[in-house]
């Protein structure tokens, strides 16, 4: 169950991604990965048990990111199609 906070915090971000710039998406993604493995680590507790749990949240949050672009692209055009 905890899996989920990085797991939000991945989506999210890669949902959010989309707004930056392509040159910008990797350094910020890369970056904000980092910082929000790091917090969803914190938030569920898991850095009073081992700071190890910092190495799977991380790519979890990476992935996750990586799926959020994909969906943002995928459901984009069809969000933003006007009637004609």
């Amino acid at each position: 169950m905890e899996e989920l906070v990085p797991l939000s915090f991945g989506f999210l971000l890669g949902t959010t991604l989309g707004l930056w710039k392509s040159q910008l998406r990797l350094p910020v993604g890369a970056v904000l990965a980092g910082a929000l493995g790091v917090l969803a680590t914190v938030v569920t507790g898991e850095a009073r048990v081992s700071w190890a749990f910092v190495l799977i949240d991380i790519p979890l949050v990476a992935a996750a990111a990586v799926l959020g672009v994909l969906a943002g692209r995928r459901l984009s055009p069809a969000l933003w199609r006007r009637p004609d």
